[in-house]
């Protein structure tokens, strides 16, 4: 959800065993692509702020500045985030371009100490029109459907054995993937929370339509963590 007016750098933090890299507020510093850990069965990648591949996955990494902010992508489809502080990140794994038909497999967990106000969901955007949508799947001390004032319930749809809750918002002035714009948010809650299983993205895409709520060109499609001003770790993976 993305409540910042400004796309600023992390306080960004990177590390390896028992060492750490701090970036200043504002740095602009880009990690490598690929860091490879060469104590780790396979090869690790610590990336700041940004978009970019890595062993076959697409991944992103916004984050707002007041965050500390691990964010690893690991061979396999799998991620790791670790944070602490004040603002608003999303990171992930998946896809560029998205696809409407798309079956995701994912598995995750949080810990060892539990997150809070941590999300974790499909997540992505499209084009023409402009739209930021989420498929949530579990939440940690967090509610999509009533962050912001404004949210408007539009109906449920039943997917993967749970009943999910629709909702519709609309971002004013707010970053975007083609910068600042106003743009409209779909959000599809599940009621049964999980942290592993099997996302019909189709079945949610058509339930949109059905209530006016359509998509475009798809841009990047990822299984995201979003967390706000809160501390937490998670690792997920994408089958």
């Amino acid at each position: 959800m993305r409540f910042s007016t400004t796309l600023l750098s992390a306080v960004a933090f990177a590390g390896s065993g028992t060492h750490a890299l701090f970036l200043p507020h504002g740095s602009n510093f880009t990690f490598p692509t690929d860091i490879v850990d060469s104590g780790a069965l396979s090869a690790r990648g610590v990336q700041g702020p940004g978009q970019g591949t890595f062993d076959g996955f697409f991944w992103t990494n916004f984050v707002t500045s007041g965050f500390n902010l691990v964010f690893t992508n690991i061979a396999g489809g799998q991620y790791e985030a670790q944070w602490s502080g004040s603002g608003d990140f999303v990171v992930g794994q998946g896809f560029n371009p998205g696809s409407k038909s798309r079956v995701i497999n994912f598995s995750a967990s949080w810990g060892p100490n539990p997150a809070s106000a941590a999300i974790l969901s499909v997540y992505g955007w499209s084009t023409n029109p402009l739209v930021e949508y989420y498929i949530n799947e579990d939440a940690n001390a967090f509610n999509l459907g009533t962050a912001n004032s404004g949210t408007t319930h539009k109906g449920t749809v039943v997917s993967d054995g749970s009943t999910y809750d629709i909702y519709e918002h609309t971002q004013v002035n707010q970053p975007s993937i083609i910068g600042t714009a106003t743009f409209n948010q779909y959000l599809s809650v599940r009621q049964n929370k999980r942290t592993s299983g099997s996302v019909t993205v189709q079945n949610h895409v058509n339930a949109w339509a059905a209530l006016g709520m359509n998509l475009g060109t798809m841009n990047y499609q990822v299984m995201a963590v979003e967390g706000l001003s809160s501390s937490g770790q998670a690792t997920v993976t994408i089958h």
